[in-house]
């Protein structure tokens, strides 16, 4: 029987508590700008709408790869961490922090706090990046490419350390004949983000994938659907970014949808088929856009 995984990202979850003078310091005075010409972008309705989509179609896993949060303010992670919930149970759900989760250094700890039921090893109650989880015949592998940065930028990073565990975590899933699904916020190759917005250690990521290969990997980031090809040695692995999960319907690859995935064996390799589900034009349900061509 194929294996459903959803994949949905860049929630965004609104509106901001009203922030403390002291909170606005630094970066977040710009972030609190931003998000007043921004926010009738991201609707929670439509992420309703997206949320409901996903528990009708019965995944036996959920992955969301980041930016749940907005400028990273204390009172906004009691509110991401309860939207966490309405997902399912940890077990059920795996998350990877994206840069607006991560947008000042304060936030960071935070991140650790809130989130470590969702970013644990099978077994572990800490969070752990790497981390592994094995579901039936998949191995959940997760990143963490949330960093803080300076004001206008909004780059990510893995770095050496988590670089070489991912190695190892790769070889060790690889040897158990499981098919490796990697989640990580940003795009993961060289190009894949605009100046500033990029993961910074991408050519290392590409050549980890080019020595050892993965099934899948998938993330969010550009708030947009796109796949792109990378080597992986014996075979291409696709890598797929998703619209974000509250955009008010906009362009065609920007309308808010989330991607469903079936992934089963196929004699000695994997058979993985996605397709995403979001609004068409001029649409107001859900339902089946495209199929990717992964």
């Amino acid at each position: 029987m194929a294996f459903l995984l959803a994949h949905l990202s860049d929630s965004h979850i609104g509106p901001i508590p009203r922030p403390r003078l002291r909170d606005l310091a630094g970066k977040r005075v710009t972030g609190y700008v931003n998000w007043l010409r921004r926010s009738h972008i991201h609707n929670m309705g439509t992420l309703g709408q997206i949320t409901a989509d996903i528990a009708a179609h019965t995944p036996d896993h959920i992955a969301m790869t980041g930016d749940i949060l907005n400028i990273g303010l204390p009172d906004e992670f009691p509110h991401a961490c309860r939207w966490l919930e309405t997902l399912g149970n940890p077990h059920d759900v795996s998350f990877v922090p994206g840069n607006h989760d991560a947008y000042v250094r304060g936030a960071v700890p935070y991140i650790r706090e809130s989130f470590a039921r969702w970013c644990a090893n099978d077994g572990e109650g800490h969070m752990s990046f790497p981390y592994l989880r094995v579901r039936g015949d998949v191995a959940l592998i997760g990143l963490s490419s949330a960093i803080p940065t300076g004001p206008m930028l909004a780059s990510g990073n893995i770095g050496p350390q988590q670089r070489a565990a991912f190695e190892k975590l790769l070889t060790q899933t690889a040897a158990q004949g499981l098919c490796r699904v990697v989640m990580i916020h940003h795009p993961p190759w060289v190009g894949g983000a605009s100046f500033g917005r990029g993961l910074r250690d991408a050519r290392q990521f590409e050549e980890i994938i080019a020595r050892h290969g993965a099934e899948l990997v998938i993330h969010g980031h550009n708030h947009r659907l796109h796949v792109k090809k990378l080597n992986g040695g014996e075979r291409e692995t696709p890598v797929v970014g998703v619209a974000s999960a509250s955009a008010v319907p906009g362009s065609p690859r920007h309308r808010a949808a989330w991607h469903l995935y079936s992934i089963e064996r196929a004699g000695n390799a994997w058979r993985i088929e996605g397709r995403v589900r979001g609004y068409r034009e001029g649409g107001e349900i859900i339902e089946d856009v495209t199929a990717l061509e992964l």
